[in-house]
């Protein structure tokens, strides 16, 4: 299917960001440029023959442009930027496990995840980028239309330039739909941030190879695509100003099915079991509460880790793996490079628990502490874990609701869809994405849970720091089964 380079301005509501009901409607449209879905899927396939990563698993000493310290083991870029490898000693007096070691990523720099939206005949419109990441199982994933991390925009790979990068660096022009610091997985990375952005146009916009526009219905329908709506895209969708107001007209008031309790969940006006005030008081309680103390220490020498054949593992052959890659690439800014990446030992699980509460869909949230989150504890899944790490653990140490979520029946799941995490450091990590209905029953009632509807995950999304990665993708996830 040919596509065109450029589409017309849209003088319809020019001058005033898109509002709720334009939202809605977005998320209810499945016709793009494209069309319906067919012709992105055949734009898509034909990309994968042209954009390609021909990924090859290396020794660490063989990467090239990386280098060991040899005091400390730590890894890092000649250059001084992109990420380093380093140990961390953590304790957590109170938590299920006291005290543990293991290699994590510092990458201080805040990146840029940002999607461009424009109306066309009045419907809201997300650029999406399809992107290759070494890390992905398939390859090639849907991204934001710009995801790039400091060294990448600032050119120290030396590579070409990011596309539509301005729009987001002089955002302030354009309307702002969402701008905020994000957190990323905090047991892989310590005090990791990327600026969440959705930036609304309404001048003229080249179409550049590789990128396609989608409404926003498009892009829920295919968030129920095993490997396609990549990690970055996921969270910057999460963080747009979602409402239900504008899909409520499709329900009567006294409609009890799932999909009506989604809706009212994005609606503020159908209220919550707790007040925001609430829940920022209780999450507020477990940051204080929670003792988390980390000290860097020395990569080589971490107690329970060695770096022998070629990359870094735990003597239990759990968890993770350090290992080195070499890339060659088409459709990337850099041809060929080498890097370290972690690989999980297995696929994990992260899932909501979700009732109907009064009409209202609540989600199950967890104030979850991982040693990566600068403020200690998050708003997390109500279960997030790979369960084989939690083998030949004390029975305490098992997440809470794993079994609950493991064993539900087929009736009681409304989403279960495996994803990948990020594939730009991550190598082939995949979490089973799950939504689970259960009654809204007192057993559920935990001290380290809180029941919350979807509107007051979106309004703590406008704020850093509170909502983590994992969970954002849930709230993509649920904000797709909205629209039907």
């Amino acid at each position: 299917m040919t596509v065109p380079r450029t589409y017309p301005v849209d003088l319809r509501g020019r001058d005033n960001p898109a509002t709720p009901a334009q939202i809605a409607e977005s998320v209810l449209s499945r016709v793009s440029p494209f069309g319906q879905l067919e012709g992105f899927f055949s734009w898509f396939s034909a990309l994968r023959e042209h954009s390609y990563t021909d990924v090859e698993r290396i020794p660490l000493d063989e990467m090239q442009g990386w280098n060991t310290d040899p005091d400390s083991g730590d890894i890092g870029h000649r250059s001084g930027k992109f990420y380093t490898i380093r140990g961390l000693d953590i304790q957590v007096p109170d938590g299920p496990v006291p005290q543990w070691s293991q290699p994590i990523i510092h990458q201080p720099e805040v990146g840029i995840l940002g999607i461009l939206v424009k109306k066309f005949g009045g419907v809201l419109h997300c650029l999406m980028q399809a992107k290759v990441e070494p890390g992905n199982c398939n390859g090639l994933q849907l991204s934001p239309t710009v995801q790039a991390t400091r060294s990448n925009y600032t050119g120290v790979h030396q590579g070409r330039s990011v596309p539509y990068l301005d729009y987001f660096r002089e955002p302030a022009r354009h309307h702002i739909l969402a701008d905020v610091r994000q957190s990323e997985q905090g047991s892989w990375f310590y005090h990791k941030r990327n600026r969440n952005m959705v930036i609304e146009v309404t001048e003229d916009v080249e179409l550049l190879p590789g990128f396609c526009w989608l409404t926003l219905g498009q892009v829920h329908e295919l968030l129920a695509v095993d490997d396609v709506i990549n990690m970055d895209a996921r969270t910057v969708l999460a963080c747009l100003p979602f409402s239900g107001n504008g899909l409520l007209t499709a329900f009567p008031d006294t409609a009890d099915n799932f999909r009506a309790s989604l809706v009212r969940s994005c609606s503020v006006e159908h209220g919550s079991r707790h007040t925001t005030s609430e829940i920022l008081n209780w999450l507020t309680d477990v940051r204080t509460r929670a003792e988390v103390w980390t000290t860097d220490v020395p990569l080589r020498g971490l107690p329970g880790w060695s770096r022998q054949d070629g990359l870094i593992s735990h003597e239990s052959r759990r968890f993770f793996e350090v290992i080195g890659v070499h890339v060659r690439a088409r459709g990337r800014e850099v041809d060929q490079w080498s890097q370290p990446m972690i690989r999980p030992c297995e696929e994990g699980i992260a899932a909501f628990l979700v009732a109907r509460i009064d009409g209202v869909l609540h989600a199950l949230v967890r104030a979850m502490v991982q040693p990566g989150y600068k403020d200690v504890a998050e708003l997390a899944p109500t279960v997030q874990c790979a369960p084989g790490n939690y083998r030949d653990l004390p029975v305490a140490a098992r997440p809470r609701f794993l079994d609950v979520v493991l064993d539900a029946h087929p009736d009681q799941v409304r989403y279960d869809v495996t994803l990948s995490e990020e594939g730009g450091r991550f190598y082939h990590a995949r979490n089973r994405y799950l939504v689970v209905e259960v009654p809204a029953d007192p057993q559920f009632d935990e001290p380290n849970f809180r029941w919350m509807p979807l509107h007051q995950l979106v309004d703590l999304l406008q704020h850093s720091h509170y909502v983590n990665v994992e969970a954002r993708s849930l709230i993509a996830c649920l904000h797709s089964l909205s629209g039907g």
